[in-house]
């Protein structure tokens, strides 16, 4: 049998080094190695799309890989692609790591420099357990370990409160539901989350019971999780918000790791203050949207924002997908300005301020009834669809009729607009 066998490393020197030793390895078969983590995920998302049958056997992390920490990242492969085995490469061998490896999910642990024995001991032993457990997978006898290659993640958080970062979220996950998509609705507000009652939900459970867990399984997720009657999957802030302290950066990523191996697609409300576990899922995220109004103050605030995730390295602002709320076309602060302000790409679809159309709702938490006719509610579902988050294009409904977002631009020299000019480099 030939063993696929795919490094993942960053150094060009030990890359050449660890694919000239993988090539004297009896029926190996090393491919060309990737230099990220963000490659890796993304080859093997794309050969699981084709088949599990796809996927090489094994695949060997090194220790310096970037930007996601080895040990993150062997627990995200093996959480979204179960039947490959992975081996990481360190330069510590030591218990405590080899320890800390298999609690991440790794099938072995290699030491450096590398040796032909140890090397061809561990690959073998890591490509005879993939073996085994895709032929479990395909007896049928594990219908409960998810096999695609991981869901989509959407955060959405708002520059400051009161700018409808949770509605939004909500009607993000309502519109992908409704098109088909097996959706996971996250509240990661940690002390202030408000998803339960925009959704009038109760439950015992939150995001914190799985905050001290090392290996979500899937029983234990769907114990945490409650399944609405939208059809959303809610895992929701904890009602005490202490608590939310307990949710740090390692817990997050394992959180939304887990979620992203369940569902095909995750919304996260991240709320409008910076953590260490709602950067973590910024940066995981495939969409990350930030929720503005077309005011000074939350124009200046998502100026900090991004820049503040500049700092942090947890996401470029034009990587960041910017959401006009409240929008009107005589507002004289337009998306097309907060886009050059903030540096961040506007969507192409600004949503209403149509506050009477969401007040019976929002007040009686039930936002899931928000007629079909308002003009909120279509602008945010074809966002939706704009975002990728729909299975088809065509289950949201249309959106109404407005003008285009950088259609009025004509501005006074006084007034909010002079305001934000003078504020940019502020």
């Amino acid at each position: 049998m030939t063993t696929r066998i795919l490094p993942a490393v960053g150094d060009p020197d030990a890359a050449r080094a660890i694919v000239t030793l993988l090539s004297q390895l009896p029926a190996a078969e090393p491919a060309a190695p990737v230099p990220d983590a963000t490659t890796l995920l993304d080859t093997l998302a794309r050969l699981a799309a084709e088949s599990i049958d796809e996927l090489p056997e094994v695949v060997l992390v090194h220790e310096r890989i970037g930007p996601v920490p080895a040990l993150e990242l062997i627990r995200e492969v093996a959480l979204r692609f179960p039947a490959v085995g992975v081996v990481l490469v360190s330069s510590d061998a030591g218990p405590g790591l080899f320890s800390a490896a298999m609690d991440s999910g790794a099938r072995g642990l290699i030491g450096l420099p590398l040796s032909y024995e140890e090397l061809a001991a561990r690959v073998q032993a890591a490509a005879q357990w993939s073996v085994g457990v895709r032929r479990h997978l395909g007896g049928g006898a594990a219908a409960d370990v998810f096999t695609g290659p991981g869901g989509r993640v959407v955060t959405v958080t708002g520059a400051k409160g009161g700018v409808g970062t949770t509605f939004t979220a909500v009607q993000f996950a309502l519109a992908a539901a409704a098109s088909g998509r097996r959706t996971a609705l996250v509240d990661l507000d940690l002390q202030a989350g408000d998803v339960g009652s925009y959704l009038d939900v109760q439950f015992r459970r939150s995001v914190a019971d799985l905050a001290g867990i090392q290996d979500i399984s899937p029983r234990v997720l769907q114990d945490a999780v409650y399944d609405d009657a939208s059809g959303l999957a809610l895992l929701l802030a904890p009602a005490d918000g202490e608590r939310g302290e307990e949710v740090d950066e390692r817990a997050a990523r394992h959180i939304v790791a887990a979620l992203r191996s369940r569902y095909e697609l995750v919304v996260v409300d991240c709320g409008t203050q910076v953590t260490g576990a709602n950067a973590a899922a910024v940066e995981m995220a495939d969409v990350a949207v930030l929720v503005t109004t077309p005011d000074v103050v939350a124009v200046r605030a998502a100026k900090r924002m991004v820049r503040m995730w500049e700092r942090l390295q947890v996401r470029k602002a034009e990587d960041t997908a910017m959401v006009v709320n409240r929008w009107s076309k005589h507002t004289e602060i337009q998306p097309a300005l907060i886009e050059k302000i903030t540096k961040t790409r506007a969507t192409r679809t600004p949503v209403p301020a149509a506050f009477k159309e969401l007040q019976a709702v929002v007040d009686a938490g039930r936002v899931q009834d928000l007629d079909n006719r308002s003009t909120v509610k279509q602008a945010l579902w074809t966002l939706a669809g704009e975002l990728g988050l729909l299975s088809t294009p065509d289950t949201a409904p249309t959106a109404a009729s407005a003008t285009a977002p950088g259609a009025s631009l004509a501005v006074r020299a006084s007034g909010p607009v002079a305001r934000l000019r003078r504020g940019r480099e502020g």
